[in-house]
């Protein structure tokens, strides 16, 4: 970058001395241009006032000679009658001429062309005299490309002394202007170290929170990684612990039924785990290809309800559900999964005799589902860990009846792939209300 900015300014500075110089080389050329001709002018007027040039005159024949100065004298047919530096004799008719014509018409004329002298212009002026003839004076002046040739060296030896100056200025420049970005890069976890420039500011907050998410998504799978080792490593052990000691032979027929149902049951805990794992794993990757469409939410409570009753029975529990047909546009097995999750989770936590309650409708305007339940409800200082992954409100209980403590964060996955929101509202002893507002 720092390269970048000093080649930028060099190049700038360059440019800007040769535009200026080729400018100031124009404006002087045509200035110096019109005092040319102002003087050939002048030179006319003053040879057509002395009588010389008279055609009634006695003394035609004239021998005049002028430094650097070449004067013709024409007539009204193109004739040449004098030329002060060529015999008029092997002239040929100048009537031709663009500054004679212009004579002619409009009693003055003037013309610039190049001659055969390298890098030089000759200006003509004629003049238009009373009696017809035509008085014509020109001169050699050098052209623009040769007025250019002679300020060049003045010009490569300013800009020799700008591109050196330059060198040092940007370097000095980019420096002042890079130390704070980079500093800034240094100290990126700094909240308090504020950028220099306020142009900058929303990019560093971008920067910074950007750099906060990547730092948090890390410690998240660190912690994801800790737990799942943990979380598998206990079904595991006692799987290899029972059968270990059937294996050996160093247990009774009796123990050997109850081992076998406790391997069977930590083997569907490992098998419900690696599941929810991987459907959280799915739900990450949110660039995956998914069928949404418009069903009926209500009908979906519905046909739902049938096995939720079944396993809210099995726990002692009384399930209902409630509500008034709304249509929302979503992926029917993804939502089909939110709901088995909140009903099962309410399930879970409550106790026995208790009620879960599902609603779908419309309230305030917007789709929405609802689980109420009256269990064991969650303190006011973990409501806001619910959703992680892992989290349980009650260890103990969550692991007898079956929970990997992944299923409200699947919900919660679900919820933000359809830009949906949720909420949840709860007292210890009293219940839980977790509602999704679509």
């Amino acid at each position: 970058m720092k390269q970048k900015i000093n080649l930028r300014l060099i190049v700038t500075a360059v440019v800007a001395v040769l535009a200026t110089a080729v400018g100031i080389t124009l404006i002087y050329y045509g200035l110096f241009k019109k005092q040319v001709q102002s003087g050939l002018r002048t030179n006319a007027e003053v040879l057509m006032d002395t009588g010389v040039f008279d055609k009634e005159s006695d003394n035609v024949d004239v021998s005049l000679s002028i430094e650097n100065l070449r004067v013709t004298w024409i007539d009204s047919d193109g004739t040449v009658l004098f030329d002060n530096d060529n015999d008029v004799a092997g002239m040929p008719n100048h009537l031709d001429r663009p500054e004679v014509q212009a004579a002619i018409e409009d009693g003055h004329g003037q013309c610039v062309r190049r001659s055969d002298t390298m890098n030089m212009n000759t200006f003509y002026y004629a003049l238009r005299q009373k009696d017809g003839t035509i008085i014509r004076v020109a001169c050699d002046a050098s052209n623009i490309l040769s007025v250019f040739g002679n300020v060049f060296p003045a010009v490569a030896g300013i800009l020799v002394a700008i591109i050196a100056a330059c060198v040092v200025i940007s370097h000095l420049l980019t420096k002042t202007l890079i130390e704070p970005i980079e500093r800034m890069a240094r100290n990126i976890e700094d909240v308090q170290d504020k950028p220099v420039y306020k142009e900058i500011a929303p990019f560093a907050e971008k920067i910074r929170a950007q750099h906060e998410n990547i730092l948090a998504a890390a410690r998240s799978r660190q912690d994801f990684t800790a737990n799942v080792s943990h979380e598998l490593k206990t079904p595991l052990t006692a799987i290899s612990g029972y059968a270990e000691l059937i294996e050996n032979e160093m247990v009774n027929h009796d123990q050997e039924i109850h081992f076998a149902h406790e391997i069977k049951k930590n083997s569907e805990r490992l098998l419900s785990l690696i599941n929810d794992i991987i459907r959280l794993s799915e739900l990450d990757h949110k660039e995956m290809p998914r069928q949404y469409e418009n069903f009926d939410l209500y009908e979906l409570v519905k046909e739902c309800s049938e096995s939720l009753q079944v396993s809210a029975q099995k726990q002692g529990i009384d399930f209902s559900y409630r509500g008034l047909s709304c249509t929302i546009r979503g992926n029917k097995d993804m939502i089909r999964e939110l709901i088995d999750n909140l009903v099962q989770n309410a399930i879970r936590y409550n106790k026995a005799g208790g009620h879960v309650e599902m609603f779908a409708g419309i309230v305030d305007g917007k789709p929405q589902l609802k689980v109420s339940d009256d269990g064991i409800g969650i303190p006011k200082d973990q409501q806001d860990r619910v959703f992680e992954r892992f989290y349980r409100v009650d260890k103990s209980r969550s692991k007898e009846t079956g929970g990997t403590g992944l299923g409200l964060a699947i919900v919660k996955h679900i919820v933000e792939l359809h830009d949906a929101r949720i909420y949840l509202e709860s007292e210890p002893g009293k219940g839980t209300d977790i509602w999704v507002e679509f």
